[in-house]
Formats: structure tokens, C-alpha cells, sequence
């Protein structure tokens, strides 16, 4: 039986996904990326290859910022084609925006007909970004579930700074004050949403579903938020945090089909 792998090596989290011939996903594995990205693919190969997979004969493909550190990789292709081809094959549609938060950036990824149309991507900061909200939950001294949940009963308050550190300085300041936890918690992930949803408006005229995709897809305090913003349903699904490691095994089905053909 021939298996099609896709990794997904991001600067805080690594995906694998594992399909057959028909495109059904086998197996999918999520572990941290860690100091080294050529250590994190070691791993990645010794855990597919405990499971019946390997990795140097089956075709795989793999994306990320870290995709170069994957030696049995056959192809290495951008994080943007990747989420986009993945976010399309998650939600069974051509035409849709892709918003990824990850741990150190933000992509807006604009999907037509299958191909990826237009994308923004804010790389330049942890502003906007999971690290951004990981930074303030150890600030508050909570995980990232419990500010979301903190976050619900919050309100009145904001942070006005983007600047990680000087928000930091800011959140650390109005605990001095004796300000409730919960609307701390408030102002943090509203200043991410408000940032993100600032980065998508652009493309909310475009047909097509808005998804959310990456590390933060599963926190549905941010998805219902970013939803009221853009002023649409942004979907969310388990799978999402897999967009683009779906994408890379997609295209190295493809690549299969190809060698077939030949």
C-alpha cells in the first residue's frame, strides 16, 4: 500500500498527516517543533515508521518554515500553498479565505477556483500571533483555555500597544491596579482579534466561506469573536490546526498520480 506524508513544521508546533491513494487521512501526528527542526524530523521519521510508514520510500512533501530541515522530504513547498490546499480540502470548496494564527505569524490566505489568489502575512512581530497570547497568559499567570474563559466574563477594558513588550508592560500595569483578571483577559485577546480581523476585512467582499485555521482553531472564544467582527461565520473544524500539513500530503498525491501516469 502506498501512504502520502505531509509535514507541517512550524516554529512552535510540527504536523504530520498521513493519507492513502483515496485520500483519506490515516494518521496525524502533532508534537512540538523544539530547538531544532532537523531533530523534530528525525522524530517525525522514527514515529512514521512505528507506525507501518516510511517516510524515505512513500512520497511526502513538506511545508513550514522548517521544511528544509526534512531530508526524506521529495518536494518542499510554501506555507501559503500548503494552508490554502489544505483549507479548501477540509471544507470541500474552492473558493474561500484562509486565517491561520500561528505561533509567529498571521496569514490571510485568499483562495479562487483552487489556487491561491492573494495572501498578507504579518511576519514581522509576534503582534497578532499565538506567541503574542502565550506571552500574556504566562503574564497573567493562566494557559491560553483559561484566559479564553476569562476572557467571556470580561470586558471595559484594552490594550493599546501591539508591541509584545510594551503590551506586556501594559497588562503588568493594570494588574498593579487592581484590575479584575477577567478584563485583562478581555483586552488581550481583543486586541489580537481586532488585529487579525483588521488583516482579513480586505477580503471580506470575496465569495466563499472564512475559515480558521492553525494552532488557534480550536479556541472557540477567538472564532466567535473574530465572527462578530467580520461580520460573517468564520468555521472552524478539529482538522483545521492540520490545514497545511493536509496540503502538503495532497500535493504529494499528486506527485504520485503523476508518477503513475509517466
Amino acid at each position: 500500500m502506498s501512504y502520502f506524508i505531509g509535514i507541517d513544521i512550524g516554529s512552535t508546533s510540527a504536523k504530520t498527516i498521513v493519507m492513502d491513494q483515496d485520500r483519506k487521512v490515516l494518521h496525524h501526528l502533532l508534537q512540538p517543533t523544539g530547538w531544532s527542526s532537523a531533530d523534530t524530523a528525525r522524530s517525525i521519521g522514527d514515529s512514521l515508521k512505528s507506525q507501518g510508514v516510511d517516510p524515505w520510500e512513500d512520497l511526502c512533501v513538506a511545508t513550514g518554515y522548517g521544511r528544509i530541515s526534512v531530508p526524506y522530504a521529495d518536494r518542499r513547498i510554501t506555507e501559503i500553498s500548503c494552508h490554502g490546499r489544505g483549507a479548501c480540502h477540509i471544507h470541500d470548496t474552492q473558493n474561500l479565505t484562509v486565517i491561520d494564527i500561528g505561533g509567529q505569524d498571521t496569514k490571510i490566505i485568499r483562495v479562487d477556483e483552487g489556487v491561491v489568489s492573494d495572501f498578507n502575512m504579518n511576519d514581522k512581530c509576534s503582534a497578532g500571533t499565538g506567541r503574542f497570547l502565550e506571552v500574556m497568559a504566562n503574564t497573567l499567570g493562566v494557559t491560553l483555555d483559561e484566559m479564553f474563559q476569562l476572557a467571556q466574563s470580561g470586558g471595559g477594558t484594552s490594550i493599546s500597544s501591539m508591541c509584545t513588550v510594551f503590551a506586556e508592560s501594559e497588562v503588568i500595569s493594570l494588574i498593579g491596579r487592581g484590575e479584575a483578571k477577567e478584563n485583562i483577559a478581555f483586552g488581550i485577546v481583543d486586541s489580537i482579534v481586532r488585529k487579525v480581523a483588521s488583516q482579513a476585512a480586505r477580503y471580506m467582499s470575496q465569495p466563499g466561506i472564512v475559515c480558521l485555521t492553525g494552532g488557534l482553531c480550536d479556541a472557540e472564544y477567538v472564532r466567535q469573536s473574530l465572527s462578530a467582527l467580520l461580520k460573517v461565520p468564520v468555521q472552524s473544524v478539529p482538522l483545521g490546526r492540520y490545514a497545511g500539513a493536509i496540503g502538503a500530503a495532497l500535493y504529494a498525491c499528486t506527485e504520485g498520480s503523476r508518477e503513475v501516469s509517466r
